[in-house]
Protein backbone atom coordinates (compact mmCIF):
# COMPACT_ATOMS: atom_id res chain seq x y z
CA UNK A 1 0.00 0.00 0.00
CA UNK A 2 1.32 3.44 -0.98
CA UNK A 3 1.61 5.96 1.82
CA UNK A 4 -0.03 9.32 1.22
CA UNK A 5 -0.25 12.77 2.71
CA UNK A 6 -3.42 14.88 2.91
CA UNK A 7 -3.05 17.93 0.66
CA UNK A 8 -5.26 21.01 0.47
CA UNK A 9 -4.87 23.99 -1.84
CA UNK A 10 -7.03 26.89 -0.73
CA UNK A 11 -7.63 30.17 -2.57
CA UNK A 12 -9.43 33.14 -1.00
CA UNK A 13 -12.71 32.32 -2.74
CA UNK A 14 -12.74 28.51 -2.57
CA UNK A 15 -11.07 25.18 -1.93
CA UNK A 16 -9.15 24.35 -5.13
CA UNK A 17 -7.96 20.83 -4.31
CA UNK A 18 -8.25 18.38 -1.44
CA UNK A 19 -7.16 14.78 -1.39
CA UNK A 20 -4.61 12.16 -0.48
CA UNK A 21 -1.43 12.45 -2.57
CA UNK A 22 1.83 10.55 -2.78
CA UNK A 23 3.95 13.68 -3.25
CA UNK A 24 3.29 17.39 -3.68
CA UNK A 25 5.94 19.90 -4.79
CA UNK A 26 5.42 23.48 -3.61
CA UNK A 27 7.24 26.63 -4.85
CA UNK A 28 8.62 27.81 -1.52
CA UNK A 29 10.25 31.19 -0.98
CA UNK A 30 13.69 29.57 -0.71
CA UNK A 31 13.10 27.09 -3.54
CA UNK A 32 10.76 24.25 -4.40
CA UNK A 33 10.17 21.65 -1.70
CA UNK A 34 8.57 18.23 -1.90
CA UNK A 35 6.24 16.88 0.74
CA UNK A 36 6.04 13.14 1.37
CA UNK A 37 4.39 11.27 4.25
CA UNK A 38 6.43 11.76 7.43
CA UNK A 39 7.76 15.19 6.42
CA UNK A 40 9.13 17.38 9.21
CA UNK A 41 6.90 20.20 10.43
CA UNK A 42 7.41 23.34 8.36
CA UNK A 43 5.82 26.71 7.69
CA UNK A 44 6.95 28.56 4.56
CA UNK A 45 5.95 31.43 2.38
CA UNK A 46 5.02 30.38 -1.15
CA UNK A 47 6.31 32.29 -4.17
CA UNK A 48 4.36 32.59 -7.42
CA UNK A 49 4.75 29.37 -9.36
CA UNK A 50 3.35 25.90 -9.92
CA UNK A 51 2.25 23.32 -7.35
CA UNK A 52 2.67 19.79 -8.72
CA UNK A 53 0.79 16.76 -7.43
CA UNK A 54 2.36 13.37 -8.13
CA UNK A 55 0.86 9.92 -8.44
CA UNK A 56 2.91 6.81 -9.37
CA UNK A 57 6.03 8.99 -9.78
CA UNK A 58 4.36 11.16 -12.42
CA UNK A 59 2.80 14.62 -12.31
CA UNK A 60 -0.97 14.11 -12.04
CA UNK A 61 -2.11 17.71 -11.60
CA UNK A 62 -0.55 21.18 -11.80
CA UNK A 63 -1.88 24.41 -10.25
CA UNK A 64 -0.64 27.97 -10.59
CA UNK A 65 -0.38 29.83 -7.27
CA UNK A 66 0.20 33.56 -6.97
CA UNK A 67 1.93 33.20 -3.60
CA UNK A 68 0.79 32.54 -0.06
CA UNK A 69 1.76 30.28 2.83
CA UNK A 70 2.30 26.55 3.30
CA UNK A 71 1.97 24.53 6.49
CA UNK A 72 3.41 21.02 6.51
CA UNK A 73 3.12 18.27 9.12
CA UNK A 74 3.98 14.58 8.90
CA UNK A 75 0.45 13.81 7.63
CA UNK A 76 -0.75 17.01 5.94
CA UNK A 77 0.25 19.86 3.65
CA UNK A 78 -1.95 22.93 3.36
CA UNK A 79 -1.24 25.77 0.93
CA UNK A 80 -3.17 29.00 1.51
CA UNK A 81 -2.73 30.88 -1.75
CA UNK A 82 -3.44 34.44 -2.78
CA UNK A 83 -4.83 33.07 -6.07
CA UNK A 84 -4.91 29.63 -7.67
CA UNK A 85 -6.03 27.91 -10.84
CA UNK A 86 -5.30 24.76 -12.79
CA UNK A 87 -2.43 25.39 -15.20
CA UNK A 88 -4.61 23.98 -17.99
CA UNK A 89 -7.07 26.86 -17.52
CA UNK A 90 -4.54 29.69 -17.92
CA UNK A 91 -5.21 31.88 -20.95
CA UNK A 92 -1.79 32.66 -22.44
CA UNK A 93 -2.96 35.90 -24.08
CA UNK A 94 -4.71 37.03 -20.90
CA UNK A 95 -1.58 36.27 -18.87
CA UNK A 96 0.56 38.33 -21.27
CA UNK A 97 -1.93 41.22 -21.12
CA UNK A 98 -1.81 41.07 -17.32
CA UNK A 99 2.00 41.24 -17.42
CA UNK A 100 1.97 44.18 -19.84
CA UNK A 101 -0.49 46.06 -17.61
CA UNK A 102 1.55 45.30 -14.47
CA UNK A 103 4.77 46.49 -16.13
CA UNK A 104 3.03 49.66 -17.28
CA UNK A 105 1.74 50.31 -13.75
CA UNK A 106 5.23 49.75 -12.36
CA UNK A 107 6.82 52.22 -14.78
CA UNK A 108 4.35 54.94 -13.82
CA UNK A 109 4.46 54.40 -10.05
CA UNK A 110 6.01 57.11 -7.91
CA UNK A 111 5.37 56.26 -4.23
CA UNK A 112 7.40 53.56 -2.48
CA UNK A 113 4.29 51.75 -1.22
CA UNK A 114 2.71 51.66 -4.67
CA UNK A 115 6.04 50.59 -6.18
CA UNK A 116 6.24 47.60 -3.86
CA UNK A 117 2.71 46.51 -4.83
CA UNK A 118 3.45 47.04 -8.52
CA UNK A 119 6.66 44.98 -8.31
CA UNK A 120 4.69 42.17 -6.66
CA UNK A 121 2.06 42.33 -9.43
CA UNK A 122 4.79 42.06 -12.06
CA UNK A 123 6.32 39.06 -10.25
CA UNK A 124 2.98 37.23 -10.14
CA UNK A 125 2.15 38.10 -13.77
CA UNK A 126 5.56 36.86 -14.97
CA UNK A 127 5.04 33.57 -13.14
CA UNK A 128 1.58 33.27 -14.68
CA UNK A 129 2.99 33.81 -18.20
CA UNK A 130 5.72 31.24 -17.54
CA UNK A 131 3.14 28.73 -16.22
CA UNK A 132 0.98 29.27 -19.31
CA UNK A 133 3.89 28.31 -21.55
CA UNK A 134 4.68 25.03 -19.74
Amino acid sequence: MVETVQFELVAPEKLIFTGEVELVVVPGAEGDFGVLPGHANLISTVRPGIVEIYESNQVKERYFVGGGYAEVTSKRCTVLSTESMPVSEIDTNGAQERLNAAESDLSSTTSETDRSRAERSVEVARALVEASQN
